[in-house]
């Protein structure tokens, strides 16, 4: 058996497995809507007052520990702002007065620990 022939079982077993973590990239995991920051990814999930920010890098959980910022909501109304709160081990929250409209245009800004800060912007569901 050659070198080669013992190496290339291994090689394509290591090149599976970032072509695996980038299939998730920006596939919602929780019905919400996904977008780039930069460094990071954002699935927005809109529930009656209160917007969840789940964040990942390439599919993979990070951690929210330590993580600020805010929301920003637009729509027809007008504008309104909340501040982002760590609501879990992955995900920050925002709280709002009303629920926001479906098309409803968010702006997040968001500042992770060992990440970085990021701006996303999406359209509620």
């Amino acid at each position: 058996m050659s070198r080669l022939s013992r190496t290339l079982p291994l090689v394509l077993i290591l090149a599976a497995g970032p072509l695996h973590a980038h299939q998730d990239h920006l596939v919602p995991q929780y019905g919400g809507v996904t977008a780039e920051a930069g460094y990071f990814q954002v699935e927005a999930v809109s529930q009656g007052t209160r917007i969840t920010l789940h964040l990942t890098q390439h599919g993979v959980p990070i951690a929210a520990k330590g993580a600020h910022g805010k929301l920003i909501l637009l729509s027809g109304n007008g504008k309104s702002e909340a501040p982002l709160a760590v609501a879990g081990p992955h995900s920050l929250v925002a709280q709002f007065p009303a629920a926001p409209a479906s098309g409803a245009k968010a702006v997040a800004t968001i500042d992770i620990p060992g990440t970085g800060a990021g701006n996303v912007r999406f359209v509620l569901k």
